[in-house]
């Protein structure tokens, strides 16, 4: 195949492709005597893994996998397959304890509710069984900041700002890690409803669904890629 051919079937244009090769995600083309690239099956299938796993899991971890299905021991290039899959086996999970907390204690009202209802750090220390350095580091993360007292500085915790910090505490107690709750709390945040929230979550399971399915069709390509490299035996 020449360079448009590999781009026109990748979907790719031809300085993407002569770039991939350039990183290594496509072997080393063959030339001709006049110096123009002569490309086989193993580089389209490489174009196509990267494509796939670039949607799945981001441009710089799919040149690393592809790269190491061209450096053998092929186990290599599996266990980064492999913790791949883990991390969005994981993701799935978060979102399933995630959905079970927004459902228990989302949709909880804090509407009509009176300014003395506020509650200091230690009071809702006390009152969720954590310590109080608990509430300020997750404050310092930014998953329920509350307000400041006027006079002394002293944090203060709305109604609402309760609510967080009980959605978080659920979610924290059923094993979600920090740096997800970040881009999760927004979305549950915004929602003052149940329907909201299930919305908010029905979107990232979409976008987990996507992701999985791009690492499947790229998983299939270096397959392929894997068959075209291994040495045929001699009879």
């Amino acid at each position: 195949m020449r360079t448009v051919d590999v781009a026109r079937r990748a979907g790719y244009s031809v300085q993407q492709v002569r770039n991939l090769e350039r990183d290594g995600v496509l072997p080393p083309a063959t030339r001709t005597a006049s110096g123009y690239r002569v490309y086989g099956e193993i580089h389209l299938q490489s174009a196509l893994a990267y494509r796939a796993l670039a949607a799945g899991i981001g441009p710089v971890e799919a040149k690393t996998i592809v790269r190491a299905a061209h450096r053998p021991p092929a186990s290599r290039m599996l266990a980064l397959l492999d913790a791949a899959h883990a991390r969005l086996h994981t993701e799935r999970a978060e979102l399933r304890q995630a959905r079970e907390a927004a459902q228990a204690i989302s949709g909880e009202p804090i509407d009509d509710v009176r300014p003395s209802d506020s509650m200091s750090v230690s009071e809702l220390a006390a009152a969720l069984g954590v310590r109080p350095s608990t509430l300020r580091h997750w404050d310092a993360e930014g998953l329920v900041v509350p307000d400041r007292d006027s006079g002394r500085g002293a944090r203060r915790y709305t109604p609402a700002q309760v609510r967080d910090a009980r959605i978080v505490h659920q979610l924290r107690k059923a094993g979600y890690r920090i740096e997800p709750l970040r881009a999760l709390m927004p979305e549950l945040r915004r929602a003052r409803r149940l329907e909201e929230a299930a919305s908010a979550l029905a979107a990232r399971e979409a976008g987990i669904a996507a992701r999985s399915r791009a690492l499947l069709d790229g998983a299939a390509a270096l397959s392929a890629v894997l068959s075209l490299a291994a040495p045929v035996p001699r009879g």
